[in-house]
């Protein structure tokens, strides 16, 4: 009898268990329905990683082959006469110019002259500095490489100062302005004392790249000084916040648009600040998590550093490219850099 029943059931079973083809078509297509129109992630990928890098640049002789290829992609030429009869002084890894005699190695005149690192310690460095979304600090960057605090804070700056971008181009389409205040509290003041906190200003355009600086103060006068800096005259739009310095910005091709959030106005339609302010997100979680304290007279270079990796988010040769900036840029002096205003 039992066995019966059970011969009975199971076949019945079967059919509860392997819905209709058709249903099941109607609730996948159902389902998926709100997901159809959302974009995909696109994946990128470096072509550099830590074990390929120590595997292709883990000696001097590599480093320096690899930068000779950025540095004269169209063969070895002299930096004073433009001379391509060069002979080589093995011996010294230099170069000597046939026609005007002038010594020269492919550090000589860049980021790397005159320094006494290896190079595959330059090169970590590098990459370290280019990989850390919140950035690392020089404490961090010494204890990896072995080196000094004082070497590693030189050579982080050197690093930097390459990365700043001397002509970047203007801001176009729907572009983000805002504000923020970099500082530590002082005991006996409120949250709201700001005299002691430098003014960074930013402007990104959306889906784009960033530009940030260090102004004196959050005038009028200095915020639409910026804003025309960095923007394109016929940009389609500028979104700011409510305050009320921002105001005539607006002309006949750009639109201006703010959102109020004194009273928790965040987004309005495609009106928001969203994009500017988490870039001030990784801006202060730098400075708490990474550095813990930042002097306001190298504050702009900072700035360089994550503008470099923000603009360049997306560019799978970002070591390369960081690289060629450095052996293309001008020396700068330890003297240099502590003198600066």
């Amino acid at each position: 009898m039992l066995a019966r029943l059970a011969f009975n059931v199971r076949p019945q079973l079967r059919v509860e268990q392997v819905p209709d083809k058709l249903v099941v078509g109607h609730f996948v297509r159902s389902f998926l329905q709100p997901f159809r129109h959302m974009k995909k992630k696109s994946s990128f990928k470096s072509d550099v990683n830590l074990v390929n890098l120590i595997e292709r640049f883990g000696t001097d002789e590599k480093c320096r082959a690899y930068l000779t290829e950025l540095k004269w992609a169209k063969g070895v030429e002299c930096p004073r006469c433009k001379s391509k009869s060069i002979s080589t002084i093995a011996e010294r890894d230099q170069y000597d110019c046939n026609k005007c005699r002038y010594q020269f190695s492919v550090m000589s005149g860049s980021i790397f002259h005159d320094s006494h690192l290896p190079l595959w310690k330059w090169f970590l460095t590098i990459y370290l500095m280019i990989e850390s979304k919140k950035g690392i600090s020089a404490n961090q960057i010494g204890r990896t490489i072995k080196v000094s605090y004082k070497t590693a804070w030189y050579l982080c700056h050197r690093v930097r100062a390459a990365m700043r971008e001397v002509s970047a181009d203007l801001l176009k389409g729907i572009v983000e302005v805002d504000e923020t205040y970099i500082g530590g509290k002082i005991h006996g003041r409120g949250s709201g004392y700001r005299r002691n906190k430098a003014v960074v200003i930013g402007a990104v355009e959306r889906d784009g790249d960033i530009r940030l600086k260090v102004i004196k103060s959050p005038s009028r006068y200095w915020l639409h000084k910026f804003i025309h800096e960095t923007t394109d005259p016929k940009a389609e739009a500028i979104y700011t916040d409510e305050l009320p310095a921002y105001k005539g910005i607006a002309d006949a091709d750009t639109l201006h648009e703010t959102v109020c959030h004194e009273t928790e106005e965040w987004v309005r339609g495609d009106v928001h600040t969203n994009s500017v302010e988490s870039v001030w997100s990784l801006l202060k979680r730098s400075v708490v998590g990474t550095y813990h304290r930042i002097s306001i007279k190298h504050l702009d270079a900072y700035l360089d550093e994550l503008e470099h990796r923000f603009n360049n988010r997306k560019n799978q040769y970002l070591f390369r490219d960081t690289l060629l900036k450095l052996v293309t840029a001008e020396a700068l002096p330890y003297e240099k850099l502590t003198k600066a205003a």
